[in-house]
């Protein structure tokens, strides 16, 4: 396919601004279930109205409906509010839930479906489970290479589509959840506070590092990737994507107007390819995070990725006045110019025949006649006079390209007359090309899979325990009364980690354990490959399983044979029954309740097949950067830091050198120690109590007060300081 231009449409004015600077599609959010809600989204009446628009002007339309739904919202308003859209014509629908997924390819099988980046798509594996699922599109995320996007694009038969410029999230997309444990606001929701925009110190046992100044360590510049897009077309992307449905038309219509330049002259001429530094600076002067990188296409991650200082309040700071001039010519050429397309007519005037007006554009041709041409009693019209009539096309989306006249000579009419004769063709024409474009409404299908599931009442729940370290993994198989224990991957060595997993496996079968490995939070394409054989002869030796954490760990372990000894984690979201179920279709063992619904909401969901977290430090952010190696540099050991906010709240930042990403953690861990009576009421299969940074004395102290509270009915007094997360605070 041709390479698409994508631009945001925060508004109406930036939907028409972006079509008349060069952009091939727009995509943007209604009234609801987009992850921009406080973008000046566009209301139904105008989303109508803008399908229609795209498709007269031969471009596309993409709608947001990429946040995470609750179940109520994805059985009783999805589908209502996707209809009158997908009657219009719109053209694909760009979706984060998994459950969205399955109910949008169940109502509406002939409606494209786009992955969002929100998905977390890092690897081939998981695009070629969702090229499975329907999926026509995928958005990987953003911190893939070029070489990860290639093999994308060589694995699979999927369109790709990938940002090129615009803001970064700090996190892999989707696993955030910073903004909505500190402040209720769910990023996965599009309600993101940007918690990752305030100043932050950062230390390591007691030392702060960084530079002076450095204050965001968890900022990143924004990326302008114009440079590289020979690079991009070549790995295989189809679709360039500008992010942006916050900012203003101006912004989107400059920076539309200089990617189509470069992609138009890249088309043209691969061989002589150049950026002007003008453009450059263009780009810069439209806007920019203190500057700009290039994104991860060529970066695993580094400093001169992040907007560490705040350049605005540097002293002979370039980010000063704006340059009116550039945003005049912006305003001039793009705002204040509709785009129209090309028609050609053929006009008769003749003697008491009925005025007859033909148009046409492509294969639409319409004709419109109407009564009262007079005789001339004085002076005649002239076709000079017809014809600048006839062309003052307006507020339509055409202009007459070629018009054919033939009239009498001693002939009258108004002006009047005239246009209406042309507003009443051209309105017609319209109606006549968006036609094709319109389609029937299907009948709303129910899941039979819901139809005939019942909620399991678990009479006796099981305590599992997740350990990070191998002192807590010791102390957890001590304690009989937890029945599995998931052990993090990097618990062993790795010169003998076959043999350190079977005798681990074998003391915890004595206990009469279960014995599962969590593995890593990110995986890129390919990490996983030289430890299959290894999963293989574990399970065959009687390993329970693997806790994932991701698509592309799914996808491996599907493709290994392994589906069946998967328990999902809170990461991989089933917050509704439709993600539950698309779950269960795979086989998989279980699934992780999600952080972020409340009592009330877990009342409602079937948790039968769910651990549900009781205790622990939940992880806010997974991201490719690395905040020790942006501060202090890289020595490829693992690192324990803190980020320490305007509050004096400490957040610990765990370095996962092995995979190489970090997590940070929240700053309080989550404690349901009283609610304990409260989360049985809600059935799940088994609580889990999650470890982290705890030493060996704590994990035990921790570990007997959740047990006593939730086997034994009795809650003891503690002076540990917890959150209860989401269990009794809705989130947005």
């Amino acid at each position: 396919m041709k390479t698409e231009l994508l631009a945001p449409a925060g508004s109406y004015e930036a939907l028409t601004a972006a079509l008349a600077a060069g952009a091939d599609a727009v995509y943007l959010g209604g009234a609801a279930f987009g992850a921009r809600a406080y973008a000046k989204n566009l209301t139904e009446e105008e989303i109508l109205r803008a399908i229609d628009f795209v498709h007269l002007h031969g471009k596309k339309l993409y709608l947001t409906v990429n946040t995470l739904f609750k179940e109520e919202e994805l059985e009783e308003q999805l589908y209502e509010y996707l209809l009158p859209y997908y009657r219009q014509g719109l053209d694909a629908v760009i979706v984060q839930d998994l459950g969205a997924l399955r109910a949008i390819r169940r109502w509406f099988p002939d409606l494209a479906v786009h992955a969002s980046t929100q998905m977390t798509v890092t690897g081939s594996a998981a695009a070629r489970m969702l090229e499975q699922q329907g999926v026509s599109r995928v958005v990987p995320a953003r911190e893939l290479s070029l070489a990860e996007i290639q093999k994308i694009h060589k694995t699979t038969g999927l369109e790709i589509e990938c940002f090129v410029h615009g803001a970064l999230c700090y996190c892999y997309s989707g696993q955030c959840m910073m903004s909505s444990l500190i402040g209720g606001r769910s990023g996965n929701r599009g309600r993101c506070a940007q918690p990752c925009r305030l100043p932050y110190e950062v230390y390591e046992k007691g030392r702060r590092l960084g530079e002076p100044g450095d204050e965001y360590p968890l900022s990143p510049k924004d990326m302008c990737t114009v440079e590289l897009l020979p690079e991009i077309l070549r790995a295989g992307v189809t679709s360039l994507k500008i992010e942006g449905r916050m900012k203003k038309p101006e912004y989107t219509a400059g920076v539309v107007s200089i990617y189509r330049k470069y992609l138009d002259l890249y088309e043209q001429n691969p061989g002589r390819y150049k950026v002007l530094p003008e453009d450059l600076k263009k780009l810069y002067d439209i806007y920019n995070r203190d500057g700009f990188n290039q994104s991860y296409y060529k970066v695993r991650n580094g400093r001169d990725m992040m907007a560490l200082k705040n350049e605005k309040q540097t002293v002979g700071s370039r980010r000063g006045r704006r340059n009116e001039q550039l945003f005049y010519e912006i305003q001039r050429d793009y705002l204040d110019t509709m785009p129209k397309e090309p028609v050609s007519g053929y006009l008769t005037l003749c003697g008491t025949m009925p005025a007859a007006l033909t148009v046409y554009a492509g294969e639409a041709c319409v004709t419109v006649e109407k009564e009262g041409i007079q005789k001339a009693q004085k002076q005649p019209l002239t076709e000079e006079r017809v014809r600048s009539q006839m062309e003052k096309t307006g507020n339509t989306p055409f202009y007459f390209e070629h018009l054919d006249i033939i009239m009498d000579e001693d002939i009258f009419l108004p002006m009047q007359f005239l246009s209406e004769l042309r507003r009443e063709a051209l309105d017609r024409l319209e109606q006549e090309l968006v036609l094709p474009f319109r389609r029937r409404a299907p009948k709303k299908t129910e899941d039979p899979a819901k139809q005939n599931a019942e909620n399991t009442e678990i009479k006796e729940i099981k305590v599992t325990a997740l350990a990070e370290t191998k002192n807590q993994l010791g102390t957890l198989m001590e304690i009989p009364e937890i029945s599995r224990i998931y052990a993090d991957m990097f618990c062993f060595s790795q010169e003998n980690y076959t043999e350190e997993v079977l005798m681990t496996l074998a003391a915890a079968e004595a206990q009469g354990k279960e014995l599962w490995l969590a593995l890593p939070h990110a995986v890129r394409d390919g990490q996983l490959n030289p430890w299959r054989d290894t999963f293989r002869e574990l399970v065959q030796e009687g390993l329970g399983g693997f806790l994932i954490r991701n698509l592309e760990t799914s996808a491996f372990l599907q493709e290994a044979g392994l589906a069946d000894r998967i328990l999902t984690d809170y990461s991989l979201y089933t917050m509704n029954h439709e993600a539950q179920q698309f779950w269960e279709e795979r086989k998989t063992a279980g699934d992780t309740v999600p952080y972020e619904l409340n009592q009330y909401e877990l009342a409602q969901r079937d948790n039968s097949r769910s651990e549900l977290v009781v205790y622990g430090y939940l992880p806010m952010m997974v991201s490719v950067q690395c905040v020790k190696k942006t501060m202090d540099g890289c020595n490829r050991k693992k690192a324990m830091v803190s980020l320490k906010d305007r509050y004096g709240k400490s957040f610990p930042v765990k370095c996962y050198c092995d995979f190489c990403y970090n997590v940070v953690y929240n700053s309080v861990p989550l404690g349901l120690l009283k609610e304990a009576e409260a989360v049985k009421k809600l059935s799940p299969r088994s609580v889990r109590l999650s470890f982290s940074f705890e030493s060996a004395g704590e994990t035990k102290e921790i570990a007997e007060q959740f047990l006593r509270a939730y086997l034994h009915g009795s809650v003891p007094e503690t002076d540990r300081e917890y959150t209860r997360g989401h269990f009794r605070r809705r989130v947005e």
